[in-house]
């Protein structure tokens, strides 16, 4: 096998060639704004972009290029471009159309690999598999393409095949990008804040998670779990017989895509009403449940006969745990009232900010960003941009990068693209907005307050036996009993500290007094 350094090397050479091959490389490099420390690379690849174009009768755009280019690259640089096409805010319209095509009208692999795909994966002949068996698939995109199917008993179903060697090839490049990142954190000590080499890790992860259909099938049944009982969004019930690492079988949808306006209007179904489905579904996912699709795009989202939407492929999910959400929530609160002290607060007490930044300074930066926003009927105000605006500002202060903000960024500007495409005039975050309230009344309002911080005395006293038993043991026996450092500092508060413990009980009881009484009054 070949050093890992002559495969980078390789494959840096062979995407050096595609990309000049579609003269992409100078416009790649006036994206990045030509940095000096390119300027060696410029001086190469210019002439050549030149002459590329001079031998071209018929000069595509940008788009169509990286269309092209991409479906030669492999999987990776597909996936670079379904990104970019979720951005039309970033690169225009007519450069997210072009790239759109990426999302789910990708040449498909023929049906008999798909087919011999199925047949190693689940152990039987496909005629004992289903009764039918489309080999035309209905989508095909980067890594799998899915085909419409039959199953013995009668029910219609959608199966997602990986395509045939999709995991050797995001391997390759995935020690690719790997190496890039390792490199631009030793040469480029300023790019450390954006943590290239963990942004590079999460890309991995997610597609190793992507590489396994029964990952994917898990999130399905957990967001169709989260959403049992609700009207306005459903997710395809899994078929775990006919599921494996390979081979995803599904419920088939029946519904129309999200972004085929003229088809919608044709069938009688309430604009708003979708919209608000839309609203309160990704609220929920996000703020509710921090458990959210992230791929969002026209081609992953259908509306029913009932104006429900339906969701299909998750294979890319995001995660918040309660913290982060808080924060969200605290911070859009901030924004949106004009308290902007509040919001460069929240930043430093969530160490998204180092300590040694200026906060005076900072509460003037989030004044740039939404003094702007409130001058803006509410129809304008984009959460997802707003993000975007604040991500861009905080490099200035060191804010080391979220990649699960990141990532809920960039689907915050799809979901409101998409919302924007079915009625320019309505924001979903006010169709949203009764929920915001509630949500923020029950987990952010003085009595949701008051609960977290009787949970929290009470999680420390139900440790206290355990710690001070710990501690016991400590002092027979120091030299045979190894302690964590977070072991050691619980116990350091509880043998040093024993005041603090006895009027944390006192607070207790009276906090669950009070609680009890507000409960009662309310």
């Amino acid at each position: 096998m070949r050093p890992r350094w002559v495969r980078n090397a390789a494959r840096v050479i062979e995407i050096t060639r595609v990309l000049l091959r579609y003269d992409l490389v100078a416009p790649v490099l006036d994206l990045l704004g030509r940095p000096a420390w390119l300027a060696p690379v410029a001086f190469v690849i210019d002439p050549l972009s030149r002459r590329v174009r001079a031998r071209s009768n018929a000069p595509l755009r940008f788009g169509e290029r990286w269309n092209l280019a991409a479906q030669e690259l492999g999987p990776s640089f597909i996936k670079i471009g379904q990104a970019l096409a979720t951005r039309p805010d970033l690169i225009g319209d007519e450069l997210s159309a072009d790239l759109s095509g990426l999302q789910d009208r990708v040449p498909p692999v023929s049906a008999a690999a798909a087919r011999a795909v199925i047949e190693d994966e689940l152990q039987h002949p496909i005629a004992e598999i289903f009764a039918e068996f489309d080999d035309e698939p209905i989508a095909a995109a980067s890594i799998a393409q899915v085909h419409f199917a039959v199953t013995p008993d009668g029910r219609k179903v959608a199966v997602k095949v990986l395509r045939p060697g999709i995991a050797e090839l995001f391997a390759r490049d995935l020690e690719l990008f790997a190496s890039m990142a390792d490199l631009a954190e030793r040469w480029r000590p300023d790019l450390r804040r954006l943590k290239p080499k963990a942004v590079a890790r999460t890309i991995a992860e997610g597609v190793m998670m992507e590489m396994d259909l029964r990952f994917e099938a898990a999130a399905a049944s957990e967001l169709a779990e989260n959403f049992a009982g609700d009207v306005g969004f459903r997710v395809p019930a899994i078929d775990w017989t006919r599921t494996a690492k390979r081979v995803l079988t599904q419920e088939r949808v029946t519904g129309i895509r999200i972004d085929d306006l003229a088809a919608v209007e044709q069938a009688g179904l309430d604009i708003r009403l979708i919209l608000r489905n839309a609203a309160e579904s990704f609220f929920n996912q996000v703020f509710r449940d921090g458990f959210f699709h992230a791929d969002l795009h026209p081609g992953n989202l259908f509306v029913g006969a009932d104006g429900a939407l339906i969701a299909v492929d998750f294979g890319i999910m995001g995660r918040l745990d309660k913290p982060t959400r808080y924060y969200l929530a605290d911070m859009l609160l901030g924004f949106l009232t004009g308290d902007y002290e509040r919001v460069a607060r929240i930043h430093f007490e969530a160490g998204y900010v180092p300590r040694t930044q200026s906060l005076a300074l900072f509460t003037q930066a989030c004044r740039s960003i939404g003094e702007p926003l409130l001058s803006k009927p509410l129809v304008e105000i984009s959460i997802g941009r707003l993000l975007a605006q604040l991500f861009e500002v905080t490099e200035n202060f060191q804010m080391e990068t979220q990649p699960q903000l990141l990532l809920l960024q960039k689907t915050m500007v799809v979901a409101e693209g998409v919302g924007r495409s079915l009625d320019p005039s309505v924001n979903m975050w006010e169709l949203a907005q009764p929920l915001i309230e509630e949500w923020m009344r029950r987990n952010r309002g003085p009595e949701a307050k008051l609960i977290d911080a009787t949970e929290a005395i009470a999680h420390g006293l139900e440790r206290l036996p355990q710690l001070l038993a710990r501690a016991a043991e400590f002092d027979r026996n120091p030299n045979e009993v190894r302690l964590d450092p977070e072991t050691v500092e619980a116990l350091a508060a509880a043998m040093g500290r024993r005041q603090t413990v006895l009027r944390s009980i006192a607070t207790g009881v009276i906090a669950i007094i009070l609680w009890s009484l507000l409960r009662a009054l309310l």
